[in-house]
């Protein structure tokens, strides 16, 4: 399965996985009180982080086309900086630049992301996709893994976007993101689980720019207008 495909997955987990500076209304009518109050404290918890580090495991599955494939990774958050590592590759963002290091080959591509495009990764929306462009639903509380977990599920107002839905499902006790699953329009679903988070760990702004020291002979793309 080509990395890029889960790249795409991670610009939606990073819609869901920090925080944002401000808490808008939604600009909608369709909201379930209770899936609202729901999430609002899960952004009000982790809107109290100063950075955030969390183990994931994604699952890509296409039962259509028989495709099933997954990966595990780490993602460092600090503001609107982050650092995303998985097996074949690691992405730095310093909160202007993106550099994408592809470890088999041994190159890095640099891009300047646009804020506004919904396939970028933009780590100021974490914790608040709900807040607008949704309609939300309070599905069912249920157990899983030996967890209470609240499950709510989100649909996209804009009709032209190319998944149906997006369930989530919330650490009752935690008030944390348990799993998050969007279901593709072509029939490919994407599911991530969040393994743990590690809030308010120091981390250096380096960290979050690639150093091309520590690469010998890296191979450089500028891919930047």
């Amino acid at each position: 399965m080509k990395q890029n495909i889960f790249l795409m997955l991670l610009f939606l987990l990073l819609t869901v996985l920090l925080y944002s500076q401000s808490n808008p209304t939604p600009d909608y009518k369709e909201v379930d009180p209770k899936a609202k109050s729901i999430l609002d404290k899960v952004s009000q918890k982790n809107k109290s982080y100063k950075t955030i580090k969390s183990d994931f495991a994604i699952v890509l599955e296409n039962k259509r086309d028989n495709i099933k494939d997954s990966k595990k990774g780490v993602i460092w958050i600090k503001g609107n900086k982050y650092k995303i590592d998985l097996a074949q590759s690691t992405i730095f963002y310093d909160g202007t630049t993106m550099w994408t290091y592809l470890k088999e080959s041994n190159e890095v591509n640099i891009t300047t992301p646009d804020p506004k495009d919904d396939n970028t990764l933009n780590p100021a929306k974490i914790f608040s996709i709900y807040e607008s462009g949704y309609k939300i639903r309070f599905i069912r509380e249920r157990f899983e893994k030996n967890r209470a977990l609240y499950e709510i599920e989100l649909y996209p107002v804009d009709l032209k976007k190319d998944y149906t839905k997006i369930n989530l499902k919330i650490d009752k006790d935690k008030n944390q993101i348990f799993s998050m699953k969007r279901f593709g329009k072509d029939g490919t679903d994407f599911y991530i689980e969040i393994l743990n988070i590690k809030p308010n760990e120091e981390m250096a702004d380096a960290m979050f720019v690639f150093d091309k020291s520590k690469y010998p002979k890296v191979e450089v793309n500028d891919l930047r207008e």
